[in-house]
């Protein structure tokens, strides 16, 4: 499978194949249709010389597109991770990869589509400032979960809230954290995840799910759209790494055009990172690093008075080993 990412207009995007998507039982009452998949396939030693090459040839089947940037993300082996091994299928493991592309029309007809990163974590948008939601709806709903436990439980699940989403004090939320924070709503039973997996469980067993109490329904639609099987903490895990490589590689300039001005450059990161960047800042770093060389040229639209353009110093790679751009601190109000 492939988390298949991009920037535009200032949003974060990945790709998802709605023609692989089906229907799962949320409640036990009803239904809900998922956003889609992660484009993905299965290998055939015959025709795919490696697993690279496999993952390159289902993206550009199912989606049209020929990938540039691919790394290997992580193996997803989960127990009933697929729905179908609680009924005497056999264990589903699935090869991640995360890919870094700009956004192009994708093949109509198997119906790929390019979605809002955040509107599946929405948590994990902080550009406007800390999310309402996180201190509306998440914070309360994890420290009832915490104070389920006795007092050695109790802290250890508090402690975990508290590194997730740096709740003590000003600039301790880590962006990096991703997977973390996902890992805890879906352990909390606040994702329309944890609820699906648990009632298929309780249902193979023989025995009927309990209905979801409408308090618990709201909260869970309010965080986020839920995807197949565990295609959603596969996000998560691809925005960890991301959010971690940017901060040591160069990767950020397989997200813009071959040129672009330092304020777009400016935009990407924070779209990726999900947080306001002080703009001198930045920029003394962009040129600290020698990241960039000047191309003579100016951008002449918009209104405003024209940028400078800029491209990416290739030859940057063979100077220096880490060509990162830092993890910005978070700001934002506590609570």
């Amino acid at each position: 499978m492939a988390v298949i990412a991009a920037v535009t207009d200032d949003v974060p995007r990945i790709l998802l194949a709605r023609d692989q998507a089906s229907h799962f039982d949320v409640t036990g009452h009803t239904h809900y249709a998922s956003a889609g998949t992660l484009p993905c396939g299965p290998f055939d030693p015959a025709s795919h010389r490696s697993l690279d090459h496999g993952c390159r040839q289902w993206v550009e089947t199912r989606t049209g597109l020929a990938l540039q940037y691919v790394e290997q993300l992580y193996t997803f082996g989960g127990r009933n991770r697929d729905p179908q091994e609680l009924h005497g299928a056999g264990r589903l493991v699935s090869i991640a990869y995360l890919a870094l592309t700009r956004e192009t029309e994708t093949n109509k007809h198997n119906k790929a589509t390019w979605h809002d990163w955040y509107s599946f974590l929405p948590w994990e948008d902080w550009r406007a400032g800390r999310p309402e939601l996180i201190d509306r709806v998440i914070m309360p709903c994890l420290r009832s979960w915490a104070e389920e436990q006795a007092c050695s439980g109790r802290k250890h699940r508090l402690d975990r809230i508290d590194l997730a989403f740096g709740t003590t004090a000003p600039g301790t939320f880590d962006p990096v954290r991703a997977l973390d924070r996902y890992e805890l709503l879906y352990e909390a039973g606040l994702v329309h995840e944890s609820r699906r997996d648990a009632d298929a469980l309780t249902q193979a067993n023989g025995k009927k799910a309990p209905p979801v109490p409408d308090t618990k329904r709201n909260v869970i639609a309010t965080l986020g759209k839920p995807m197949e099987m565990d295609h959603r903490r596969v996000l998560a895990s691809a925005l960890t790494r991301l959010r971690g490589k940017l901060a040591w590689r160069p990767v950020v300039f397989d997200l813009v055009p071959d040129t672009f001005t330092l304020l777009q450059l400016q935009r990407v990161v924070e779209a990726l990172f999900g947080t306001t960047v002080h703009k001198q800042n930045f920029r003394r770093t962009i040129a600290s690093m020698d990241l960039v060389e000047p191309t003579g040229q100016m951008e002449t639209q918009g209104r405003g008075r024209p940028a400078e353009l800029f491209r990416f110093r290739r030859a940057a790679i063979l100077e220096r080993r880490t060509l990162g751009i830092g993890v910005p601190v978070v700001r934002g109000e506590q609570s």
